[in-house]
C-alpha cells in the first residue's frame, strides 16, 4: 500500500463557544446582591500549517476530521470560562486548500505559514452583562455559538528543484534511483510508478537540490487522461524540467514524437511550463536504436553513462533559477492568513421563503441563537435587539403584515409590526394597511 497521498477532503469545525452563567451575588450583609454571571469562554480555532517535517496528506485519508476544543462556561461571582484550545493542524509544504465548491482558498508553500480554517465559536454573555437601568435583575444569559462544520479539499503541490518528466516507462525511476538515494519501485511495464517520488541530489561541490519522479504522462494527460492532472500539478512549482526520451527499441513511439507529445502537454495544462528552463535527455543509450537531435545530452541510467555531466548541469539550472528568484528578507515572521470578512454576510435583509418571511444576515441570526428565549426578559431583550438591527425596519418595507411568519435561523416568529416603524412604511408605500 502507498504511503504518498497527495489529495484528501477533511472536515474541520472549531470548538462551540461556553455558555454564559445566570447568577445573583448571595453573600451575608449584601441585600439584594446583583447579577455576577461571568462569560462564556471562546471556542479554539483550526489553523492549518505549512510544516516541511510532514511529506504527505496521508494523515487525513483515514481520519478525516479535525475539531477545535470547546470554550468553558461562565459561573458566579464573574468567572468567565476558559478559552477553548486552538487546533493546529500541520500539513505539507505546497498544500493547496479548496471549498467543496472548488473554490481556492490558501496556498501554503512554505515553512510556518498558517491559516485559519475554522474559527471558533463566540462564548456566551453572562446575565451581568444585561444590568440596565430597565433590568435591575436579568434572569437569562446566552449560550455559546456554535460554528459552522464545513468540508474542504486538500490537494499537494510537491517543491521540487527539477521535475523528470516523460512518457511511461522511459527510465525515470532508474535515472532518479542514479540521481540520488531515492528507491523508488522499478519494473519493465508501463505505470510502475503510481505516485511521484523525490531524491535529494548532492554534487561534488556539496551543493544540493531535490528531484521529483513525476509518473508517466501519455497523450491527452493535459484534459485529465490517465490522471493526468494529479500527475502534473506536480510539475508546477519545478525550477526546471527533464524531459526525457525514450532512445531504446522497446519505445512505443519515436523520439521526436515523444518530445512533441510532452511539449504539447505541458503547454496545454500550463503555457508558463514551456517557459521554465529544462534540458531534454535521452535515455537507455547502453541499447539506443533512436536518435534525437534536439537532446541536449544522452545518458544511460543502468551504466551510469552520462550521469555525473547531467547532474553538473541540472545544478547550473537549479543555481541559476535560484538566483532568478527574489529572496526572502531575514527575520522575517510566518505569514499568517485569515479569511477575509464577509461584509455582506453582516448586512440585515429580507427575503420571501414560501408562505414566510426569511431574515437574513449573520447578526440577527446570532442574536437570535444564543438568546434563552424561554425568558421574557431574554424575548424583550431579543426584539430590542432586532429593532436595532432594523429587522423590523426592513420586514415591513417588504411588504411584511401582522400575523405573518418570520424565520430567523432555526426559529419562527409570528410578526408584530412595531407602529413608527409601520407608518414609516405605510408612508413610502400608499395604499398598504397592515392587517
Amino acid at each position: 500500500m502507498s504511503e504518498f497521498v497527495d489529495e484528501c477532503a477533511l472536515c474541520v469545525r472549531g470548538g462551540d463557544g461556553g455558555a454564559g452563567c445566570v447568577s445573583f451575588r448571595r453573600e451575608a450583609h449584601v441585600d439584594r446582591g446583583g447579577p455576577d454571571g461571568g462569560d462564556g469562554g471562546r471556542g479554539g480555532d483550526v489553523w492549518f500549517e505549512a510544516d516541511r517535517n510532514v511529506a504527505s496528506l496521508l494523515a487525513f485519508r483515514d481520519h478525516p476530521h479535525r475539531r477545535a476544543s470547546s470554550g468553558g462556561h461562565g459561573s458566579g461571582s464573574r468567572r468567565h470560562g476558559a478559552s477553548g484550545a486552538d487546533l493546529l493542524v500541520k500539513v505539507p509544504e505546497g498544500t493547496v486548500v479548496l471549498s467543496a465548491d472548488g473554490e481556492r482558498l490558501a496556498d501554503l508553500t512554505s515553512h510556518g505559514q498558517r491559516w485559519l480554517a475554522a474559527p471558533g465559536g463566540a462564548g456566551g454573555r453572562g446575565n451581568a452583562r444585561f444590568l440596565s437601568n430597565r433590568r435591575r435583575a436579568p434572569r437569562f444569559a446566552e449560550q455559546g455559538e456554535q460554528p459552522t462544520e464545513r468540508w474542504l479539499r486538500l490537494e499537494l503541490k510537491l517543491l521540487a528543484d527539477v521535475a523528470l518528466v516523460g512518457l511511461p516507462n522511459v527510465g525515470k525511476s532508474t535515472l532518479i534511483s542514479r540521481l540520488s538515494a531515492a528507491r523508488p519501485k522499478i519494473a519493465d511495464y508501463p505505470f510502475t510508478t503510481l505516485v511521484p517520488n523525490l531524491g535529494v541530489v548532492v554534487t561534488d561541490d556539496g551543493e544540493e537540490f531535490v528531484v521529483a519522479d513525476v509518473p508517466g504522462l501519455i497523450e491527452g494527460a493535459s484534459e485529465g487522461r490517465g490522471l493526468g492532472h494529479r500527475f502534473l500539478r506536480h510539475i508546477e512549482r519545478a525550477r526546471a524540467l527533464v524531459l526525457l526520451v525514450d532512445l531504446g527499441p522497446g519505445a512505443e513511439a519515436a523520439p521526436d514524437a515523444q518530445l512533441r507529445i510532452l511539449l504539447a502537454e505541458l503547454g496545454a495544462y500550463r503555457p508558463d511550463l514551456l517557459q521554465r528552463r529544462r534540458l531534454v535527455v535521452g535515455s537507455k543509450a547502453d541499447v539506443a536504436t533512436g536518435r534525437l537531435p534536439e537532446a541536449d545530452l544522452v545518458v544511460s541510467a543502468v551504466t551510469g553513462a552520462g550521469v555525473v555531466e547531467l547532474t553538473g548541469r541540472l545544478a547550473t539550472l537549479v543555481r541559476q533559477a535560484r538566483q532568478d528568484e527574489p529572496q526572502p528578507e531575514a527575520d522575517v515572521a510566518p505569514v499568517v492568513h485569515r479569511p477575509v470578512a464577509d461584509r455582506a454576510a453582516d448586512a440585515v435583509s429580507v427575503r420571501r421563503e414560501g408562505d414566510a418571511w426569511r431574515v437574513l444576515g449573520r447578526p440577527a441570526a446570532r442574536a437570535v441563537a444564543l438568546s434563552d428565549l424561554t425568558d421574557p426578559q431574554a424575548q424583550d431583550y431579543v426584539a430590542q435587539r432586532l429593532r436595532a438591527l432594523g429587522v423590523d425596519r426592513e420586514l415591513a418595507r417588504a411588504g411584511a403584515r401582522l400575523g405573518d411568519e418570520v424565520r430567523i435561523g432555526n426559529m419562527a416568529f409570528e410578526y408584530e409590526p412595531d407602529e413608527a416603524v409601520a407608518a414609516t412604511a405605510n408612508a413610502t408605500h400608499p395604499g398598504r394597511s397592515s392587517r
